[in-house]
């Protein structure tokens, strides 16, 4: 086996946005995906990543990956964080990486970097 083998192509966004269209209509969970409900749960879920971190040190947040445990959880409330955002946006008909690009555009007008040392 190779190391690329061992590390299949990560799904794209697109596809990512299908995987939950067709969990929720094979569900029938679509009457209950309103942007007002996405919205909450988002919330709730980016609630819960804190949560982790909530009493955690500055150097002990930078290491919460070493814990295995830690970690696992991270990685679960990361993942309902971005699947409830990814649903939102299919939703609202937001293109995510389009809105970041232009966020990212905008901030970088608003912000310019220090002209060199």
């Amino acid at each position: 086996m190779t190391a690329q083998s061992a590390h299949p192509e990560p799904p794209d966004l697109a596809a990512l946005q299908r995987r939950l269209a067709a969990f929720a209509a094979a569900r029938n969970w679509q009457p209950y995906h309103t942007p007002k409900n996405l919205v909450a749960a988002l919330s709730v879920e980016a609630s819960e990543l804190v949560e982790i971190f909530q009493w955690l040190t500055p150097e002990e947040s930078a290491r919460v990956m070493a814990d295995p445990d830690t970690a696992h959880r991270v990685r679960d409330e990361v993942a309902d964080v971005l699947a409830y955002l990814l649903q939102l946006c299919e939703v609202l008909g937001i293109d995510p990486l389009a809105a970041l690009a232009a966020k990212i555009d905008r901030n970088e007008e608003r912000f310019p970097a220090p002209d060199g040392p």
